[in-house]
C-alpha cells in the first residue's frame, strides 16, 4: 500500500538544496544569455568594420543576438531527446556547461581590428551555442524540479525556477548598470564590456560543478526500472499522439512571451520614445519590475499548490491585463508614477509560473522533457520573434497598442487554461513514482 506521505510531505532539506542549485544555475544561464543585449553598442563597434553605417552595424549586432533565439528549438529538442532517454540530470548539467564556455570565450574573443571578419563569425557561433543551451535549460529545469519535489509542491518548485530564470535578467541589468557607473563609455568599449562575459562564464562553470551533487529524479528512475526508457524517438511520440498538449502549451507560452518581451523587455525603450523619459529613469523602473516579478513568480507558485491552475491562472490573467493597462495609461497621465506602476506590472507578470506548471502536467513521464521543450522553444522562437515587430507596427496606428497586444494574448492564454481544465489531461499524481500513485483514478 502506498504511503500518503509521498504526496503530502513537506519539502525536505534535500528538496531545498535541489531547488536552490537548480534556480542558481538557471539564473546564471539567463544572465549569460541576455548580457549580450546590454552591451550591444560596444560589441557592434568592436566586431564590425569601423566604416560601416551605424544603422547596418546595429542591425547586424541585433541579428547576432537574435541568432541565439533561432538556435533554441533545435538545441532544446536535441537535449530533451537525450534527457528522456538517458536521464534529466546529465542534460541538466550539460546545459550549464554549454552556456558557460561560449560566454567565457565571448569575453576573450579578439575583435574585428585584430582578426577581421573571423571576429563576428566566431561571435555568431558562440551565440548559437548559447541559444542551444538555453533551449534545454528552462524546460529541463522545470521538469527536473517538478519530478523531485512532492506532487503537492510542484507549484512552488516551478515558481522558484521561474524566479531564478527572471532573476538572471535582473542580474544582467544590475551588472550593466554597475559597469556603466564604474567606467567611462571609452573604458567600456576598450575593455570593461568583457568583464560581464568573463564573470558569467566563470560562475557558470561553478554552477555546473555544483550541479554534480544533484541526483536523478525519482520519477525518471521509477520509469526506467518499471518499463525502461522510450523505444522510439520521444519527439515522434509527442507529435503523433500528444498534439493537444502541445497546442495548449504553445498558447500558454505565447502568453508568457507577451508578458516578458513586451512588459519587461520592450517597455523601457517604448516609454523613452513615447514620453521622452530618460534611459536612467526607465532602467530604474525596469529593475524594480524585474525584482517584483522574481518574487511574485514564487508567490504564484505557492498559490498554484493551494488553489489550482484554473483559479490562479484566470485571476492572474485579469491582474496582468489590468496592471499592463494601468502601466501604459497611468504613466502617460503621470510619468512620476512610473516606478510604482512598473513594479506592480512586474508583480502581475509573476503569474507566468502557471505556464510551466501546466506543461509539466500535460505530458507523460516518458516524453515529458521533449514535450515541454518542443512546445516551449518552438512557441518562443515564433512568438518571441514576431512580438517586437508586431508591436512596433501596431504602435504606428495606436500608441497604446503594446497594452492592447498583451491584453489580447493574455485572453488567449486564459482560454487555453480553460481548454486544459476541460479536458483534464493530467493530475499532480502523475509526477509521483508508481508506488506512490493512487490505486484508481
Amino acid at each position: 500500500m502506498a504511503s500518503p506521505s509521498a504526496e503530502t510531505r513537506q519539502l525536505t532539506r534535500q528538496d531545498a538544496r535541489t531547488l536552490f542549485l537548480a534556480s542558481l544555475g538557471g539564473a546564471l544561464e539567463f544572465y549569460d544569455f541576455i548580457i549580450f543585449v546590454f552591451f550591444a553598442a560596444a560589441i557592434g563597434q568592436l566586431f564590425f568594420p569601423a566604416d560601416m553605417p551605424d544603422w547596418l552595424r546595429q542591425l547586424q549586432t541585433f541579428a547576432l543576438f537574435a541568432a541565439g533565439y533561432l538556435a533554441r528549438p533545435l538545441g532544446g529538442i536535441v537535449m530533451a531527446h537525450f534527457g528522456d532517454l538517458f536521464g534529466r540530470k546529465r542534460v541538466f548539467t550539460f546545459s550549464v556547461f554549454l552556456m558557460a564556455v561560449p560566454t567565457l570565450i565571448m569575453g576573450l574573443l579578439p575583435t574585428y581590428a585584430s582578426i577581421g571578419v573571423a571576429a563576428p563569425i566566431l561571435l555568431l557561433v558562440m551565440r548559437m551555442l548559447q541559444g542551444a543551451a538555453i533551449g534545454g535549460e528552462a524546460p529541463g529545469a522545470w521538469v527536473f524540479v517538478a519530478e523531485h519535489v512532492p506532487a503537492r509542491r510542484v507549484g512552488i518548485a516551478c515558481g522558484m525556477l521561474t524566479g531564478g530564470l527572471t532573476g538572471g535578467i535582473l542580474l544582467g541589468s544590475l551588472m550593466a548598470t554597475g559597469i556603466n557607473m564604474a567606467y567611462s563609455p571609452a573604458e567600456v568599449t576598450a575593455f570593461a564590456w568583457r568583464i560581464p562575459f568573463i564573470t558569467g562564464g566563470i560562475f557558470g562553470l561553478l554552477a555546473m560543478y555544483l550541479r554534480r551533487w544533484l541526483h536523478e529524479t525519482p520519477v525518471f528512475e521509477q520509469m526506467r526500472e518499471r518499463a525502461g526508457t522510450a523505444r522510439e524517438m520521444p519527439i515522434k511520440t509527442v507529435l503523433r499522439g500528444q498534439g493537444v498538449s502541445v497546442a495548449i502549451s504553445m498558447l500558454l507560452t505565447w502568453m508568457l512571451t507577451a508578458a516578458i518581451v513586451v512588459v519587461i523587455l520592450m517597455t523601457p525603450a517604448l516609454f523613452q520614445k513615447m514620453h521622452g523619459l530618460a534611459p536612467a529613469v526607465t532602467l530604474q523602473a525596469n529593475v524594480a519590475a524585474t525584482f517584483t516579478l522574481t518574487v511574485m513568480a514564487v508567490v504564484f507558485g505557492a498559490l498554484l499548490d493551494r488553489f489550482g491552475t484554473l483559479r490562479v491562472g484566470l485571476a492572474g490573467g485579469v491582474l496582468l491585463i489590468a496592471a499592463t493597462y494601468g502601466l501604459y495609461y497611468g504613466t502617460e497621465a503621470k510619468p512620476e508614477n512610473l516606478l510604482a506602476l512598473y513594479a506592480l506590472a512586474g508583480a502581475a507578470v509573476g503569474m507566468i509560473t502557471v505556464v510551466p506548471y501546466v506543461m509539466v502536467h500535460a505530458f507523460p513521464v516518458a516524453t515529458r522533457f521533449t514535450g515541454v521543450s518542443f512546445s516551449y522553444n518552438l512557441a518562443y522562437a515564433i512568438f518571441g520573434g514576431i512580438t517586437p515587430l508586431a508591436v512596433s507596427l501596431l504602435m504606428a496606428a495606436n500608441r497604446h497598442a503594446a497594452a492592447h497586444y498583451v491584453g489580447a494574448v493574455v485572453l488567449v492564454g486564459m482560454a487555453a487554461l480553460g481548454w486544459n481544465a476541460a479536458r483534464n489531461v493530467r493530475t499532480a499524481a502523475d509526477l509521483l513514482p508508481a508506488e506512490a500513485q493512487p490505486a484508481a483514478r
